[in-house]
């Protein structure tokens, strides 16, 4: 099944990666941060234990200076489910970005500030799954889901926010979920169960509830 390819030594690109970062001065917390993944995440990388996601590739591509091209040849990357975090706090992000990587561990996670930036990565890969912040600024996630699914009719999108009564108005779109705020993986899994759109290759790590198992990630 397609997923993060899984390494045993250093391979060509976690040296590539490694050295890249460092020649740009950047400790892996700073690239994960501008990358909107977990520290673990780049340090899997580069330790060889893993290969990112195609999706993912470019923008640590702009991060570093490099060229895509290049970066997309040495990474040998494969297709993996893709699940995206919209959400116009830093804070909540990096939270609901540890959750979910303990959750799906062979998924590409990655976060979002901008809606703007969620749907041009959304035209350009296919999302399994998309959490999003219903209350963002001038932006409201509720029109943002319509977008989502206009683009991929098949996207998973689960609602995030803090306050119940927007749960009349989320089941109105064409989501599937709703989640109320901070992102725990008991309610991750929960959501995951109630799945319109059943995702290949996508596994939880977390025991089964209500009754209902799932293949677990690991041996």
């Amino acid at each position: 099944m397609p997923r993060e390819r899984h390494e045993t030594t250093d391979s060509p690109f976690s040296d590539s990666l490694k050295a890249l970062r460092q020649s740009r001065g950047l400790s892996q917390q700073q690239l994960a941060a501008e990358l909107f993944v977990n520290r673990s995440t780049v340090a899997r990388w580069e330790s060889g234990d893993r290969i990112p996601d195609l999706a993912i590739v470019p923008r640590i591509a702009e991060c570093l200076g490099v060229d895509t091209t290049t970066l997309l040849t040495i990474a040998q990357v494969e297709e993996v489910p893709r699940i995206i975090i919209v959400d116009d706090e830093p804070i909540a992000i990096a939270g609901a970005l540890s959750v979910l990587e303990d959750v799906f561990p062979g998924a590409s996670i990655t976060g979002f500030i901008s809606p703007t930036d969620a749907i041009e990565y959304a035209q350009a890969h296919p999302v399994a799954i998309a959490f999003i912040e219903i209350e963002m600024g001038h932006t409201n996630g509720l029109e943002l889901c319509e977008e989502m699914l206009e683009l991929h009719p098949r996207t998973n999108v689960i609602f995030l926010t803090e306050y119940r009564e927007y749960a009349f108005d989320a089941w109105k779109t064409g989501a599937c979920g709703f989640m109320l705020k901070p992102m725990t993986s008991e309610a991750v899994e929960e959501e995951f169960e109630k799945l319109r759109h059943p995702v290949p290759g996508l596994q939880s790590t977390v025991p089964h509830i209500h009754g209902i198992h799932h293949e677990l990630a690991f041996d």
